[in-house]
């Protein structure tokens, strides 16, 4: 698999790199979230280490150029900055995972490999369900003419709904979508969240799209 690493610090780039190579990975490596936007657009990466502190433009702000740029490689990002408020933002702008620092290094090649399993197909920025339409690049929604406001993470829920109408999604699937994975995934956050979804693209319009599978999960009607 081949991966590119994003970091500014030499020592923690330079040990990214060897133990990577050691783990049968083919690296290349940037210290500068501008080239990581073109390299990753002019090459194609199983997966993107992205680190959040970086010169000139932030990790933040690289994961979102490189969505917009419409590449769709699998990001993980690496940061010393562990809050959630810094977590949600990472995942909202993009990024497939996150991991803290400092981590050990069999746990981050485990990270790897699973962002590099699911693959990175291609997320068209626009996308209708019915009359249900999403501009992914501008973060804009709409039911038929009316514009709809939702919130970062209703916003990334309604993405993996629209994504994959018709099929049903669990918890786990929608945590994935809009939490990072150490959210506590016995709490009802998620049927809060999908209420919060019916109050906004279906209640107002006289529709019912959003379903409850009964001990499944919930799915968007294809229709």
């Amino acid at each position: 698999m081949r991966v590119l690493v994003v970091e500014d610090e030499p020592k923690m780039a330079r040990l990214l790199r060897r133990g990577l190579e050691e783990s049968g990975f083919v690296v290349d490596a940037t210290d500068r979230g501008e080239d990581a936007v073109w390299m990753a657009a002019s090459s194609t990466y199983d997966a993107i280490l992205l680190d959040v502190m970086l010169p000139g433009i932030d990790g933040f702000e690289t994961c979102r150029r490189l969505r917009d740029a419409e590449v769709w490689s699998p990001v993980l990002m690496l940061t010393a900055r562990g809050e959630v408020e810094d977590r949600v933002s990472g995942l909202d702008g993009g990024a497939d995972d996150y991991l803290v620092k400092p981590f050990a290094f069999p746990e981050l090649t485990a990270r790897v490999r699973a962002v590099a399993r699911r693959g990175s197909p291609e997320r068209h920025t626009e996308i209708a369900v019915g009359d249900l339409r999403m501009d992914v690049a501008s973060r804009r929604v709409w039911r038929g003419e009316t514009e709809i406001s939702l919130s970062s993470t209703e916003f990334c829920l309604l993405e993996a709904f629209m994504r994959r109408p018709g099929q049903v999604l669990s918890r786990l699937d929608l945590l994935e979508a809009g939490w990072n994975m150490d959210y506590d995934n016995k709490s009802n956050v998620i049927a809060v969240y999908v209420g919060y979804l019916r109050n906004k693209i279906d209640r107002p319009f006289g529709r019912e799209d959003l379903e409850t599978v009964r001990r499944v999960g919930y799915r968007l009607r294809a229709d």
